[in-house]
């Protein structure tokens, strides 16, 4: 089990680090008005982010704390699915590049990481 955790905590803290720089591609993505490709990332992103909120809580169960609000993820992916309800890409690039990357990028700058 000790093996088990250790490489979730490892690929959690992996994955992480990753995500600020993917979320200013998507954003840049976008922007240049390639939306097929843009929405293919947008997908992966969600996925990867529905991984960390699982992780996260798997992570908690087993006494290993998370140094940020889980909330917060499942809070942007409701401001993502909002701006591509309406068509908004310019709102969801902004969404991806204002908000979500900064967020990441201080938990991966070690501020909240594992």
């Amino acid at each position: 089990m000790n093996d088990l955790l250790n490489e979730t905590i490892l690929s959690f803290n992996e994955y992480i680090g990753g995500l600020p720089e993917g979320c200013m591609m998507i954003a840049n993505v976008l922007r240049d008005d390639q939306i097929a490709e843009a929405l293919g990332h947008i997908k992966d992103f969600s996925e990867g982010a529905c991984w960390v909120v699982e992780a996260s809580r798997l992570l908690q169960a087993n006494n290993v704390s998370i140094g940020f609000d889980m909330t917060k993820i499942i809070d942007y992916l409701g401001e993502i699915n909002e701006g591509l309800s309406i068509g908004d890409y310019n709102l969801v690039a902004d969404i991806f590049e204002y908000e979500i990357a900064p967020f990441f990028k201080d938990i991966e700058s070690g501020a909240s990481r594992i």
